[in-house]
């Protein structure tokens, strides 16, 4: 049997791996839409009592806080985007680093379509610890966060030594572990659109990588 070309088979294991990742997502926003009271109930129980112990420590309420606002997508967006530049102009990688740049955007674009498809409705919480607008499924800070942190690990995985291959990875998932930490604690998302966000955000990267690595003859850099 012929084989493949290796463009088709880097878009078929980008389909693939997208699939495998936005399926949750499409399940948990049917459950959402559908008003499945084990769901809702799971989550209204974890936000009551995430922003009790939010509520309990005004010391964490501002770190909270501040996480929040330091990982808006308008900020991790512009240091990404920094990034990229630095990535290009500093080594020379400028398909990578173009590549990364709209992987990013796109995907941020890509959240704001899901939230308006799914509208969900903000958790609401008797004397709330922190308030934020527009629709709740996926968070949006979930979503940004982990499409950045796989975006930006395989961005620089190329310049990176061993320790490196270690280090960054972790920091960015515990970035991203936090996020999501963050919005259930200051009771502004549900666990469900946490992990809904998580799925997401690692799914767009994660695909876009695929079909990005495979769609030269000759793989410029080592891969993870």
């Amino acid at each position: 049997m012929r084989p493949l070309p290796l463009r088709r088979r880097a878009l078929l294991r980008a389909a693939a791996f997208g699939v495998a990742f936005t399926v949750p997502v499409a399940l948990l926003a049917y459950l959402v839409r559908a008003q499945v009271d084990d769901v809702l109930r799971l989550d209204q129980r974890a936000i009551v009592a995430a922003t009790a112990i939010t509520r309990a420590h005004p010391e964490l309420r501002q770190l909270l806080l501040a996480w929040q606002e330091m990982f808006q997508a308008k900020w991790l967006n512009l240091a990404a985007t920094g990034l990229c530049v630095w990535v290009w102009r500093r080594h020379g990688l400028t398909t990578r680093a173009l590549w990364a740049f709209l992987t990013i955007m796109a995907a941020w674009a890509l959240q704001l379509g899901a939230k308006g498809l799914v509208q969900r409705t903000r958790p609401v919480v008797a004397d709330a610890v922190a308030h934020a607008p527009g629709s709740s499924f996926p968070s949006g800070h979930a979503t940004n966060t982990a499409a950045v942190a796989v975006t930006v690990t395989l961005l620089v995985w190329p310049l990176l030594g061993p320790r490196g291959r270690v280090v960054v990875p972790v920091v960015a998932a515990a970035c991203v572990l936090l996020t999501g930490i963050d919005r259930v604690m200051l009771g502004v998302h549900f666990p469900s659109d946490v992990i809904a966000g998580f799925a997401l955000g690692t799914a767009l990267a994660g695909a876009s990588y695929l079909g990005y690595s495979g769609w030269s003859a000759v793989a410029p850099h080592p891969e993870p």
